[in-house]
C-alpha cells in the first residue's frame, strides 16, 4: 500500500492541500470545520508525512489538531522556497506552495517531528508574550532616563509598574505549568543545577528546545545555531560563522554563558585557552554557549544533575 506525502500551505483563512501520489488537491477552511473536512479528505490511506511551513499564529491550531493523529513535518520557509526555485518553479501561489512542500518531503524523505504536546504550545505562547514584555520594559526604562516632564515621567512609571507585574504573572504561570508535569519539573531541576542557569533560562530552554535530552551533541548545537558553518572553495578559506537555528534560544544562552565562565571551572579554563590562542572574546563566548547547551542536553539525557569535578 502506498504511503502518501501531503503538502499543506497554511494561510489565515485557508489550508491548501496537495497529495503527491495522485496529484489530488483541495482547499479547506483554516478552522475546526476545515480540519474535519481535511481529515475526511485524507481518508484511511497511510500518510507518511504532512509537510507544512510555520506561519506565525495561523499554523498553531492546525498543528495542535493534527500532531497526535498524523506525522507532521515543519520545514523552514526559506529552504522550501529554495527547493522550489531549484525545481525550476518561480511561481508562488498557495496551491503551488502546497505541491512543492509535498515534493520536498518526498525528495528528502523528511522524518516526522515528535508530537507537539498542548502544554508545549501554551508554554511557547507564554514565552513569546514574556519576551515582548521584556522589550517593552527595556524601552520604558530607557525612556524614563531622559524624560523631564512630570506628567510623562508619571505615566512611564505607571506603565513600567504594570509591565513588571505582568512579567511576574507570566513567570508564575510558566513555573506552574512546568511544575505540573513530573518530566518537565525534573528537567528544570537538572538545568538549574548548572552554574549560570536559573529558573527563567531553564524555562526558556524547555520551551524553545522541547527535544532536549533526545538529541545528539551535534544536533543540539545545530538546532541552537551554535555550530560553526565552514566556508571553503578551492584554495580559498573563509571565516566560519554561526547562524540559523533557534535564535531566541541562542539569545537566552548568552548571559548564562557569561556567568558560567566565572563559576564553572571547566568552562572558565576553556574560555581562557581560547583567548590565549588568539580567539576574539565573542568567538570564545559562543564556544562556551555551545558547550553549555551540549552539557545541558547530556545531563537531561542521563537524568542527572550537574556536579563539579573533584581533583
Amino acid at each position: 500500500m502506498t504511503d502518501h506525502t501531503i503538502g499543506v500551505d497554511i494561510s489565515k483563512a485557508h489550508l491548501d492541500a496537495f497529495r503527491l501520489e495522485d496529484g489530488a488537491a483541495h482547499r479547506f477552511e483554516n478552522s475546526a470545520a476545515g480540519f474535519r473536512a481535511l481529515r475526511k479528505w485524507l481518508g484511511k490511506a497511510l500518510v507518511a508525512r504532512i509537510v507544512f511551513e510555520p506561519t506565525g499564529p495561523y499554523h498553531k491550531a492546525f498543528e495542535a489538531a493534527f500532531s497526535k493523529a498524523f506525522p507532521l513535518v515543519k520545514v523552514n520557509p526559506l529552504q522550501a522556497r529554495r527547493f522550489a526555485e531549484a525545481h525550476g518553479t518561480r511561481a508562488k501561489t498557495d496551491a503551488v506552495d502546497a505541491r512543492m512542500l509535498a515534493r520536498m518531503g518526498a525528495a528528502f524523505s523528511l522524518e516526522p517531528q515528535a508530537p507537539c504536546l498542548k502544554e508545549t504550545l501554551v508554554l511557547r505562547d507564554l514565552h513569546v508574550a514574556r519576551a515582548g514584555l521584556i522589550k517593552d520594559r527595556t524601552r520604558l526604562r530607557n525612556r524614563a532616563q531622559i524624560q523631564d516632564i512630570a506628567l510623562l515621567k508619571r505615566q512611564t512609571k505607571a506603565r513600567l509598574t504594570q509591565v513588571e507585574r505582568q512579567v511576574a504573572e507570566l513567570d508564575a504561570e510558566i513555573a506552574a505549568l512546568i511544575e505540573a508535569h513530573e518530566a518537565t519539573a525534573r528537567n528544570r531541576d537538572i538545568l538549574c543545577s548548572m552554574p549560570g542557569i536559573g529558573a527563567v533560562t531553564a524555562a526558556a530552554m524547555l520551551t524553545l528546545l522541547p527535544e532536549i535530552g533526545t538529541l545528539q551533541r551535534k544536533q543540539v548545537a545545530s538546532l541552537t545555531g551554535l555550530a560553526p558553518i565552514t566556508r571553503q572553495s578551492g584554495q580559498w578559506q573563509g571565516k566560519a560563522f554561526i547562524g540559523g537555528g533557534r535564535k531566541p534560544l541562542r539569545d537566552a544562552l548568552y548571559m548564562p554563558a557569561l556567568v558560567a565562565m566565572k563559576y564553572n571551572l571547566d568552562l572558565k579554563a576553556k574560555y581562557e585557552v581560547l583567548r590565549a590562542a588568539g580567539k576574539p572574546a565573542k568567538v570564545a563566548i559562543v564556544a562556551i554557549m555551545r558547550k553549555l547547551i551540549e552539557m545541558a542536553n547530556a545531563l537531561v539525557k542521563a537524568d542527572r544533575t550537574w556536579t563539579p569535578k573533584t581533583a
